[in-house]
């Protein structure tokens, strides 16, 4: 009988609860035994664990990547899928490795290069893929002369930071004034220009974002498996345009996604996205980690983490097709389960949660991070 296989996945978004479903679910019927770490002791993601630990607070990269290895020896992990830290992990595989444990991430090459979203943006249209237009921006002299461009070019204008995941700090430009429809519904991603150019005055310090046009639906994120021979084995496109959710295997998206995957070393699971620019895609960002949505495919027939656990043990999957497109669906939000008792966060030393099932004390809806 195969032996288990025990996998640990770090401060991670709590959508993947379902990542770790879709492991013990796998079609293999092998064991998996899973070990989740995080900074907040309600993260369903520790509830849904075996095993779990409250993660140290204000660690170094450095500093991370040695809690990392310890975790891996004391808890004897096969596979670890890092996201917190991961540029700091990924430097150190071979001690990984030395420890018996494989690293489902990109190579310390591929990690460096996607970090900053202006780096990326060279890179990939080094190779052909098509990028939008883009100014680097550190003060409001910058700023301005950067909206200004695209306005006159008859684009909405939208910032981001250089480096970032999740959307977090993506705004749109308006130079409509501020008023009572403002704050009707919902906040509203939405930002005067003149308040932003007077923030960033008063700052008295550079910020590092990227300015570019606000570009169309639909979006599309193709998640990629790739192998450590720089080969893709499975490309799937996942569609967005509002609510609305789909599937595609379109070249148009998937042919630009397998070139940066397989030109860059984006080894194991990545998630590269894609926004319409006129009449054709373009890049929109790169993640080097699982995306949250990734389970999503098992609407098609799929098991993307089952088969990135095996082709990081050496077990290679082959190519895999889709058997079957899924229908269009929508996302919604349910309880998940959490520990029993919760815990105080964790300061200096590491506080070890017990091994428990998973049992419903309470629940939480399943958000990202």
């Amino acid at each position: 009988m195969p032996s288990r296989v025990r996998v640990w996945l770090n401060r991670t978004y709590a959508e993947n609860v379902f990542f770790m479903d879709q492991l013990r679910r796998n079609p293999s019927d092998r064991a998996v035994e899973i070990h989740a770490t995080h900074g907040d002791p309600d993260s369903p993601v520790l509830a849904a664990a075996d095993t779990a630990d409250l993660e140290p607070e204000g660690l170094s990269p450095a500093a991370y990547a040695e809690y990392a290895l310890d975790q891996c020896v004391r808890r004897g992990i096969d596979v670890f899928v890092p996201r917190l830290h991961q540029a700091a992990i990924v430097a150190h595989r071979a001690e990984f490795a030395a420890a018996g444990t494989a690293l489902l991430a990109p190579t310390p090459e591929a990690v460096a290069v996607f970090e900053d979203k202006a780096t990326a943006y060279e890179a990939v249209r080094s190779v052909g893929v098509p990028v939008p237009p883009w100014w680097r921006v550190r003060t409001a002299d910058e700023l301005l002369a950067a909206v200004e461009k695209l306005e006159a070019a008859g684009h909405r204008a939208c910032f981001k930071p250089a480096a970032g995941a999740g959307g977090v700090g993506f705004r749109v430009i308006t130079r409509a004034p501020f008023s009572l429809s403002a704050l009707g519904g919902f906040p509203s991603p939405y930002v005067q220009l003149d308040p932003v150019v007077e923030a960033l005055r008063r700052a008295g310090e550079p910020v590092d974002w990227l300015v570019m046009p606000r570009l169309e639906q639909p979006e599309v994120s193709v998640d990629c498996l790739t192998g450590p021979d720089n080969r893709v084995r499975l490309a799937v496109g996942r569609t967005k345009n509002g609510r609305r959710r789909g599937f595609t295997l379109h070249e148009r998206w998937l042919e630009p996604a397998r070139l940066i995957a397989e030109g860059f070393g984006l080894h194991h699971l990545s998630n590269i996205q894609f926004r319409m620019f006129g009449d054709r895609p373009v890049l929109l960002d790169v993640n080097t980690r699982p995306a949250g949505g990734l389970h999503q495919l098992s609407l098609c027939g799929v098991n993307a983490p089952w088969a990135a656990v095996r082709l990081a043990l050496g077990e290679d999957p082959g190519v895999i097709e889709p058997p079957f497109l899924g229908q269009d669906y929508t996302v919604v939000s349910g309880p998940r389960s959490l520990l029993p008792t919760p815990l105080p966060r964790q300061r200096e030393a590491e506080i070890a949660l017990p091994a428990v099932p998973v049992q419903a004390a309470s629940a939480v809806e399943a958000l990202p991070l």
